[in-house]
């Protein structure tokens, strides 16, 4: 077995612990069709904490699977799993069951602040603007760590009597979309879609219509990153169906809606960009693009950072799924991304490293890559499209990358 392929060794030793691959799928929370991809060595398994999951329902070490991840690599605690990682499962567990039974049963202790309601509902204003700011800064173990006490709040407080409960309803739709937001980021996909369907319910009880288009953002946004790409454009196409009418009328298009408008359609162009079709990636950006003209400015609306300067960087997007290297390239030299979050100038400095990897520019791809990681370094480390161009970069370097680039894998635990 020390010579055969990862998914050779994954397949055998299943095969002797008498599990089928439905089976070992759900005991490391994957599906059947995953495991059958990492056996067939058409999916890498690079994610220590993926390993060492299936290495305990195997009943072998992590260097028994693969004997290169022998040694903790940097961007690990060393025992297995990223730094983080417990969180996300303490959050992950949060989302398990009622959020909150036993007021249902009125067994609960009245934890109501000796305060107005005025004032709790600021405090918990302000601490869901904070885990947004830090989801924009990628920051996302500390947004893991401010939602596991900040949800119990807020599902406690919806079910208190208040005049306020529609404002902390929309709030709550809010922190689970945050939630959303960091599992998809994490590549924690499952939990991404339960939290993107709480904020649904949360936004549709809170009576604000909006909030419910953006809980589909998010929930589409899940999708997107399952490669489920017909569920991702049915999401995001019914709620384009919803506002139409509304951006059609001058009257009604407050700048929310444009907001959400646009933003929807640029996930419906990198949607059909994922999928190889150019023409409706094509519509998705012009549509997009003349919403951002009619905004006139970048917004941050529903924490989805629509604007002008968003679409240009989607652009660049687009063309790197489309490949389309040299167009990537000539759009992202016209992009000031400075206006935007740290994430979002991350995400374009990877999709133009993406491009110069395509285009087998080694040293400008990693030097779009090491910018990316001084603005937000867990993105870098973490991202699969980050980490592809890294392994990428390694394949071309072959048996002597260059010191910055071996660093950059070691930080990224990327193995060629």
């Amino acid at each position: 077995m020390a010579e055969s392929t990862l998914g050779a060794r994954v397949a055998e030793l299943r095969r002797r612990r008498g599990l089928s691959q439905k089976e070992l799928g759900a005991a490391i929370r994957r599906s059947e069709s995953w495991v059958s991809q990492v056996e067939r060595d058409v999916l890498p398994v690079e994610r220590l904490s993926v390993l060492q999951r299936l290495a305990d329902v195997l009943g072998v070490a992590v260097r028994d699977l693969r004997p290169e991840a022998a040694e903790p690599l940097a961007a690990d605690r060393g025992d297995g799993h990223r730094p983080g990682s417990a969180v996300f499962e303490q959050l992950r567990l949060l989302l398990t069951g009622h959020p909150a039974l036993e007021q249902l049963f009125g067994d609960e202790d009245d934890r109501t602040l000796a305060r107005s309601a005025d004032d709790e509902l600021s405090e918990l204003r302000q601490r869901v603007e904070l885990a947004w700011q830090l989801a924009h800064e990628s920051r996302l173990v500390e947004v893991g760590g401010i939602l596991l006490e900040l949800i119990p709040d807020l599902e406690h407080a919806a079910r208190s009597p208040s005049a306020k409960r529609p404002e902390v309803l929309a709030l709550l739709s809010r922190a689970y979309q945050v939630a959303a937001t960091a599992f998809t980021r994490q590549e924690e996909v499952d939990a991404a879609w339960v939290a993107a369907d709480r904020a649904l319910s949360a936004a549709e009880e809170s009576g604000d219509a909006l909030s419910v288009v953006a809980g589909t953002y998010r929930m589409a946004q899940a999708f997107l990153r399952l490669q489920r790409l017909e569920q991702a454009e049915r999401a995001a196409r019914v709620s384009v169906a919803a506002l139409t009418a509304q951006v059609a009328d001058e009257s009604r298009s407050r700048p929310e809606v444009l907001s959400l408008y646009g933003s929807l359609q640029l996930m419906l162009a990198v949607i059909a960009a994922t999928d190889g079709n150019r023409v409706a990636a094509r519509a998705g950006l012009t549509a997009a693009r003349t919403v951002a003209e009619r905004l006139g400015e970048g917004r941050n609306d529903f924490d989805t950072e629509f604007g002008p300067t968003s679409v240009a960087v989607h652009a660049v997007a687009v063309a790197v799924e489309l490949g389309d290297a040299g167009e990537a390239l000539d759009t992202a030299r016209t992009v000031n991304a400075s206006v935007l979050s740290p994430e979002r100038q991350a995400r374009f400095l990877v999709d133009v490293a993406r491009a110069h990897a395509q285009r087998r520019q080694a040293q400008e791809a990693l030097d779009a890559l090491l910018n990316a990681e001084r603005l937000t370094p867990e993105l870098v480390h973490n991202d699969h499209r980050a980490r592809e161009v890294v392994r990428d970069l390694l394949q071309f370097a072959g048996r002597r990358p260059a010191d910055e680039l071996r660093e950059l894998a070691g930080r990224a635990a990327v193995t060629p």
